[in-house]
């Protein structure tokens, strides 16, 4: 930028000089807001600025309660969908609980399960003195902020602004370098000196400990809050335009455009293929064709085609504007060049104007894009009718996912499912109706792999199949001994144990296996999956 002059400090050394530090978050979520805001004013016709946004939906918050969040910023990852109906968020606070609560601070203090116990009235909340329950009311007498962690310090201890200052940059830098092993006796020693019971102390330090492993400042907390209540009203209000803007703003967020794909169709969400003559770089909202639609529909972009440039699609694009009487006339005004035309016919993005996949392929192939001219007014080879036969619906899926990273076709596990009903595998749908404790199977395609530093060497996994998404815990031992099939298995089957607790079902591992080999059926077979 003309004028401007960068200068890169440490942050510490930021501190010893005395100047403020300020962080600037570029969040990929501000910009899908932004464009899905755009999207819904475009259709409203007026304007809808973030602010506009209604307040406290209860449409909202129940789609919450059910962990109906895959897009929602901060609160899409496994821990926070397993936390959601635990917490159940009804008003805004509580969306700044669930975002601070699921970190390495709040989980290694121990301070979740007492919250949660309070919350559903498990357990009394109780307050040592007045003093202390003004600085724990609002988080049911357990400190959740780096704030509040301050104000005991003060208000408990004897600590004077300053000292509790020193003790939050101290948290701040404990993992890396030392240093909250000092205030240990001055945290107890101050609180036993004011008549707190040693024990309350301890309790005390120890959260402070967890801390160190991070923890949010309420006001950061708030601020991320805020955004998560405004994507969770578009999710809610406009899944078409949220799916579009979130699709417009990738690499973000835990999910795939796959599964960001899958997920607005689940919710009634009509989504239309990438078109030369309907798509624009970006994803843009059409008129439903069902009367009865709720919203309008989505149309991809052409951004989703892997090998097409910008320049050669917005090309594209003005091109069409003008009246054409053959693709091959389009092409040249456009100015695509072949490795463009072959991404498009891949994609299935010529459909319109020369039929399936495998007949564009061949169309392009035959294109001659810079004829003599004495042969440009003859008709080119590549335009001349064909009879091929349509790819089988197997490969058309492999094709699709290979060429745009989804598909608008029947899931890959709708085709595999009497294969996989050899293996006796339930659907995640017929997961989530098993009753607790009872071994049994399922499979689907490994979207997420997560292993948090919180969880002792638990791993995670997300498998998705054509009804949705099962959980699945595999702890350390299990991982160990089936290594190979945890971390190489594109499609996975597990036996195990049903789990389910507030409504939300895991399945327990004991059994890994790797049924990916079942993937390369869809591409070498025609038709029979059987």
């Amino acid at each position: 930028m003309p004028d401007r002059t960068v200068i890169q400090w440490d942050k510490d050394d930021l501190d010893a000089v005395g100047l403020m530090k300020v962080d600037v978050l570029a969040l990929g979520m501000l910009t899908a807001i932004r464009r899905a805001l755009d999207l819904v004013g475009a259709q409203r016709g007026a304007p809808l600025p973030m602010h506009r946004v209604p307040a406290e939906d209860p449409a909202v918050y129940d789609m919450l309660c059910r962990a109906d969040s895959i897009g929602v910023f901060q609160i899409e990852s496994r821990a926070q969908m397993t936390m959601l109906p635990r917490l159940r968020p009804r008003r805004f606070y509580d969306l700044v609980i669930e975002v601070a609560i699921v970190r390495p601070g709040p989980i290694q203090g121990g301070m979740v399960h007492p919250y949660l116990r309070r919350r559903q009235g498990l357990e009394p909340i109780t307050y040592p003195s007045p003093a202390v329950e003004r600085v724990l009311e609002r988080t049911l007498g357990v400190p959740i902020f780096q704030e509040q962690v301050m104000q005991l310090a003060v208000v408990a201890a004897g600590f004077t602004p300053g000292e509790a200052d020193h003790l939050r940059r101290s948290m701040a830098a404990w993992r890396r370098r030392g240093g909250l092993e000092h205030f240990e006796a001055r945290l107890v020693d101050g609180m036993r000196a004011r008549g707190y019971d040693p024990a309350f102390a301890q309790q005390i330090y120890q959260q402070i400990l967890g801390f160190g492993e991070y923890g949010f400042p309420e006001s950061h907390a708030a601020s991320f809050s805020l955004l998560v209540y405004v994507s969770a009203w578009l999710k809610c209000h406009h899944p078409a335009a949220f799916c579009a803007a979130l699709l417009d703003s990738q690499p973000m967020g835990f999910y795939s455009p796959s599964q960001l794909v899958q997920d607005a169709r689940r919710h009634g969400v009509e989504v239309r293929p990438v078109d030369v003559l309907a798509s624009t770089w970006h994803c843009t909202l059409e008129p439903a064709t069902d009367a009865t639609a709720d919203g309008p529909a989505l149309r991809l972009g052409l951004q989703q085609v892997r090998g097409l440039g910008r320049a050669a699609a917005e090309r594209l694009v003005t091109a069409r504007a003008q009246p054409f009487d053959s693709f091959d006339v389009l092409a040249r005004r456009a100015g695509l060049d072949r490795g463009d035309l072959d991404a498009l016919a891949r994609a299935g993005a010529l459909a319109s104007v020369g039929g399936h996949r495998g007949r564009t392929l061949w169309l392009v192939a035959g294109l001659d894009l810079q004829p003599p001219p004495l042969l440009a007014a003859l008709p080119s080879p590549g335009t001349l009718p064909l009879d091929l036969p349509e790819p089988s619906e197997g490969r058309s899926i492999v094709a699709d996912y290979a060429s745009l990273g989804l598909t608008l076709g029947r899931h890959p596990l709708a085709l595999l499912r009497r294969r996989l009903a050899r293996h006796r595998a339930l659907t995640a749908r017929e997961l989530a109706a098993v009753t607790p404790g009872r071994r049994v199977c399922a499979a689907g395609l490994v979207t997420c792999r997560q292993r948090p530093g919180t969880a002792s060497g638990v791993i995670f996994v997300t498998l998705e199949d054509e009804t949705g998404h099962a959980n699945i815990v595999v702890w350390r031992d299990v991982g160990e001994r089936q290594r190979r099939a945890l971390l190489g298995a594109r499609l996975m089957a597990v036996t195990g144990t049903v789990q389910r607790e507030a409504g939300v079902t895991h399945l327990i591992a004991e059994r890994l296996d790797d049924l990916s080999s079942l993937l390369g059926a869809l591409a070498t077979r025609s038709r029979d999956f059987h």
